[in-house]
């Protein structure tokens, strides 16, 4: 007897499980009613016609998007790799279900065409100095792109940017070049702080006659003060050698 109800059994737990559907607090249905728009349910427990309601789960959470690797030729004809990723959410169950087939996919093609451009409107120092500015630009194109499909794009970030080795080796010349007159223009001015000092030194010396035999008797205190010297020193005032030649000529 109890065999006579096993399809009526089956059927019946085949309805029930077409009819009950559980969603998550970050999901969404949108149900359609013989193949029309009905409402968009949830969370929680819903209840659907058999036959008639059909329902499709859309997650409400924010979605990474990885942008892979794109050839892209910049404003000063530099060839570079770019990839990037890109955050992103639904906003409207209605429209991400109706206006597009798989907006994920299509929200993956898009980033990478407009990836592309945007990068390609840079030359190669500004990509590489001007991060922040490219990925608010290109937040701005695919959030407007996007919104007729109920998207919400938060964020886009360039990850990498490969460089061609000829390229890392002119850079590395160049950073090089970029040290070395760093470090002439240092030591330039150093030569000129010296001089201009040594330059007061000699005025001051000169202006006091007893300045500079002080300074000799200064030195010979601090050479002979070193451990281990061997050095002599015989004292000859300054000026003998002035009243010298007073007395030739």
């Amino acid at each position: 007897m109890i065999l006579n109800y096993i399809p009526f059994i089956i059927i019946g737990a085949t309805l029930i499980f077409s009819t009950i559907k559980i969603l998550n607090e970050y999901e969404r249905g949108v149900v359609f009613r013989l193949g029309k728009f009905t409402a968009v349910r949830g969370p929680g427990l819903i209840i659907l016609i058999p036959g008639i309601e059909k329902m499709q789960k859309v997650d409400l959470r924010v979605l990474t998007l990885d942008v892979p690797f794109q050839d892209v030729i910049t404003k000063d004809n530099v060839t570079l790799k770019v990839n990037g990723v890109v955050y992103f959410n639904v906003q409207s169950p209605e429209k991400a279900v109706i206006s597009v087939e798989n907006y994920i996919h299509a929200t993956s093609q898009i980033s990478q065409t407009t990836l592309r451009s945007v990068i390609g409107q840079f030359e190669m120092d500004q990509i590489l100095s001007h991060r922040d500015e490219i990925n608010s630009k290109l937040q701005t194109i695919l959030d407007d792109q996007t919104e007729p499909w109920g998207i919400k794009v938060s964020n886009v970030e360039v990850k990498a940017i490969d460089l061609p080795i000829e390229m890392q080796r002119a850079m590395a010349r160049q950073a090089e070049a970029e040290r070395e007159k760093r470090a002439k223009i240092i030591s330039a001015e150093g030569e000129l702080q010296a001089s201009e000092k040594l330059a007061e030194a000699a005025r001051v010396l000169g202006e006091q006659k007893d300045a500079i035999t002080l300074r000799y008797l200064d030195t010979m205190r601090e050479i002979s003060g070193q451990g281990g010297t061997n050095t002599t020193f015989f004292p000859i005032p300054i000026d003998i050698f002035t009243k010298l030649l007073e007395k030739k000529s």
